[in-house]
């Protein structure tokens, strides 16, 4: 679900909201969501697709360990733009987690495993990572 929410001082969205249902089924609508976003943000080619890369790690972690796979539960994602920046908002339902004790997937140890590189990903793609106190949102910050 696609949700614009306009300034009463400006013609151009404020800020993008897209809430999805805990499934993985849904992921896809991440990329649709955000190519429709960049029609008013403008984002060359490389910077979309760092946006894509690290928002979709973000959305991932939110369905699978934040929400559990629960349809019942959604992902929301808040976006906007100033004139250097994108913020990105990923919130989930979950009971969050303590960002410092995720593993280093580079590690020798972490190397061979199939997953555990989302938050690694968001960091090498965002110029900004935080979460909040409870862990179950995080805000990145992209360059323009």
């Amino acid at each position: 679900m696609f949700v614009i929410f306009f300034s009463s001082m400006k013609t151009k969205p404020k800020e993008f909201i897209l809430h999805i249902a805990s499934s993985r089924k849904n992921i896809h609508q991440v990329e649709e969501f955000f190519h429709a976003v960049n029609s008013t943000f403008q984002l060359p080619d490389e910077r979309l697709h760092a946006l894509l890369v690290a928002v979709t790690e973000a959305v991932n972690n939110g369905i699978i360990h934040g929400n559990n796979n629960d349809a019942a539960k959604f992902v929301t994602v808040k976006c906007s733009r100033d004139k250097n920046s994108v913020t990105i908002k990923v919130k989930d339902e979950g009971k969050g987690f303590n960002p410092k004790n995720v593993s280093n997937p580079l590690d020798e140890e972490n190397l061979l495993r199939t997953g555990g590189r989302g938050v690694f990903l968001m960091k090498s793609f965002m110029q900004s990572v935080t979460y909040n106190k409870r862990g179950n949102e995080v805000t990145m910050t992209l360059e323009v």
